[in-house]
């Protein structure tokens, strides 16, 4: 939440009702990439921000600093994710027919299918997972995550290659 100026901030913390929908504004790119990264799909990424968004609206004048703003704004997305993956997993399917159209990999169903990508994602080796992570999670560019990362895009490049080929490994086994 680099982008919030402190003025502002604090004008929003006083309920100042333009100010809180500035911040709301600049905060909404950054938790939505955030929620993407954190959250299993794109429908509970987006739930996710809008319940973030909410709550920041309602409790902005509650946060003390604005140091404190991002890891609290942060922390409600990451609960939201973890409570709707949470609930997903305790829903049964409704029926039959709702489970065939969920097989997209095989035999198996999209929900196991990620599952095994995330358990695929989380077994490779740090500096691979990162990288997967940053490109096809985050959303960033390359040269994003080689400036972010302090390595040459070609680095990054072969990290991203060769983490993709590990993770297409553990799928097919």
């Amino acid at each position: 939440m680099n982008g919030v100026p402190s003025h502002l901030f604090d004008a929003a913390r006083l309920g100042d009702r333009e100010a809180i929908v500035k911040v709301l504004e600049i905060a909404q790119p950054d938790i939505r990439r955030y929620a993407r990264s954190t959250c299993r799909g794109s429908a509970d990424a987006e739930d996710a921000v809008q319940e973030a968004l909410w709550l920041l609206s309602r409790k902005i004048g509650t946060i003390r600093s604005l140091t404190a703003f991002s890891a609290w704004l942060f922390t409600v997305v990451r609960r939201e994710c973890t409570r709707l993956a949470r609930a997903l997993r305790l829903q049964p399917p409704q029926s039959l027919a709702e489970l065939d159209l969920e097989r997209s990999f095989g035999a198996r169903p999209q929900a196991e299918l990620a599952l095994d990508i995330a358990a695929a994602i989380e077994a490779l080796p740090p500096h691979y997972r990162e990288v997967v992570l940053l490109r096809d999670l985050r959303e960033m560019t390359i040269d994003e995550i080689a400036a972010s990362l302090g390595e040459t895009r070609q680095g990054i490049k072969a990290k991203l290659h060769r983490g993709r080929l590990l993770v297409r490994e553990y799928l097919s086994d």
